[in-house]
């Protein structure tokens, strides 16, 4: 089994991809309301202060800040994923390997973490994320899907409300 090696900045800022074991699957659109609950419970017990956020069917984007001196993200990844499966009922497809672990099969058993070098990091990480509903062909326009923190943004004036069309380009990222 390989071993992750995982960046750990006290109080650092990461960009993370979470997605689900069936990545044809619309389960977190689907059940948008439980993945917030299992969100805010996490932030709750264990904060942290989300720059940016977009749900797609399959998989999530997020970048989060982590309070000074803390660097356990990955618990926090854990216990969301544990709670929002947790609310769903059973009935996933589940590899032998899960079921002999008691595993669920709705997630997939690890996540992406890169952690934010500089402010322009940042501001392109935050671009990649607001833009992908647009990539994956959901929406031709960021401002038209509804589960992104880009709403945010726009009411700050930090997006103008035609950004993030069909015709834009953001550069450097892939999945």
């Amino acid at each position: 089994m390989p071993t992750y090696r995982r960046n750990h900045v006290p109080g650092g800022v990461y960009f993370f991809t979470v997605a689900i074991a069936e990545r044809r699957r619309d389960l977190l659109v689907r059940h948008i309301d439980q993945l917030k609950a299992a969100i805010r419970q996490e932030r709750a017990r264990n904060p942290f202060a989300t720059l940016g956020l977009v749900v797609l069917p399959d998989h999530i984007h997020a970048v989060w800040r982590l309070p000074p001196g803390d660097v356990d993200y990955s618990n926090r990844w854990r216990r969301i994923k544990c709670s929002f499966s947790a609310a769903l009922p059973r009935g996933e497809r589940r590899s032998v390997s899960r079921v002999s672990k008691g595993e669920r099969g709705i997630w997939q058993r690890r996540f992406w973490e890169h952690t934010m070098r500089d402010e322009d990091d940042l501001r392109r990480h935050l671009d990649y994320l607001h833009f992908n509903p647009v990539k994956h062909g959901l929406v031709s326009r960021v401002a038209d899907w509804p589960h992104s923190t880009f709403h945010a943004y726009l009411r700050r004036g930090v997006y103008p409300e035609n950004w993030g069309g069909v015709d834009t380009t953001i550069e450097g990222y892939g999945e």
